[in-house]
């Protein structure tokens, strides 16, 4: 890796670094061999001379406060009044007709005792009035949702496409609207190498419609011994992903609030794994270490401590 200013046989992976463009391309080749015939492989591209990267990369949820989703919802169904005002075929029963023709009232009461015949206009009104005889196989919404891919104009379609994305099958609702992603669950979003973390970051967010502004969270690398990074906002996660390998049981980029999140250095790491009772041992032995220094440099001082009142003594008696 190079510390300056990346020249064009270089590739950057942050402001002040960067590394050699074949060595990446390296890099890269095994990246998509371990994802060979999966849609995870990677493909660059040369543009002005600087090599581009893109394909998907694979977040985890590591949040430990709720987050909020936007209310706007594009797989909600359309209002049905507005659908039958448009002059669109809808599967709820007519109004009923009084006999003569004429539309019958909300608040008219309609006559119990009609002769049951087949050319009786009171059918289909005997028929709203009794609900359990219907065939409830469809709901009025279900049956808009299936008409509703028909009269889609192109926009809307495009629009809908866009924002259909879901956390684990969570889409808005105003009961779970607020909600914490189970931790470890993984998205994926599609970047490029010359995309920030912050440029990530609202991209994801955009994704899943998420309320919650960018500068509230942040992207870590958590390595299997439980060493955890912090990507810089003028680094490249889709860069960072290559170099650390393409299995993610060894290290995975997780979403992780701003101020919760902590970096653990490898010093540290290395001992997060073990088990209470022999991070205790150590303990034990790191103090009775500690005691034999103690009692070491107490002899010690007590020694020349003794050599120097000797010597005071023998001053003493020469003068």
């Amino acid at each position: 890796m190079k510390e300056d200013c990346a020249p064009s046989s270089h590739v950057p992976i942050s402001d002040s670094k960067s590394i050699l463009k074949s060595e990446l391309l390296n890099l890269l080749k095994t990246y998509n061999c371990y994802h060979e015939g999966k849609s995870f492989q990677l493909r660059h591209r040369e543009e002005e001379g600087a090599l581009v990267i893109e394909g998907l990369l694979n977040i985890a949820w590591g949040l430990r406060r709720p987050i909020r989703l936007q209310m706007q919802d594009d797989r909600e169904p359309a209002p049905l009044v507005g659908r039958l005002d448009a002059g669109q075929p809808s599967c709820r029963l007519k109004e009923p007709l009084l006999q003569g023709g004429t539309a019958q009232q909300p608040g008219s009461q309609p006559s119990e005792h009609r002769p049951e015949s087949a050319s009786d206009s009171s059918v289909p009104w005997r028929r709203a009035r009794r609900p359990p005889q219907l065939m409830r196989t469809k709901s009025d919404a279900a049956c808009v949702i299936q008409r509703r891919p028909r009269c889609r104009a192109p926009g809307e379609t495009q629009r809908t496409r866009r924002h259909r994305f879901s956390i684990n099958g969570h889409f808005y609702n105003h009961k779970t609207s607020v909600f914490t992603p189970a931790y470890g669950s993984v998205t994926n979003v599609r970047v490029n190498s010359t995309m920030t973390t912050l440029q990530v970051l609202s991209l994801l967010l955009s994704k899943f419609r998420v309320e919650n502004g960018p500068s509230e969270f942040a992207l870590y690398v958590v390595h299997e011994s439980g060493e955890r990074t912090k990507l810089k906002d003028c680094e490249y996660p889709l860069i960072s992903r290559i170099l650390h390998g393409p299995s993610e049981k060894i290290a995975r980029i997780f979403l992780m609030e701003a101020d919760l999140g902590e970096e653990v250095p490898h010093d540290v790491a290395q001992y997060i794994k073990f088990e209470m009772p022999v991070l205790d041992s150590f303990i034990e032995k790191l103090k009775e270490e500690e005691q034999r220094e103690i009692i070491k440099l107490t002899m010690l001082f007590q020694a020349l401590r003794l050599t120097m009142l000797q010597r005071l003594e023998q001053l003493v008696e020469a003068n």
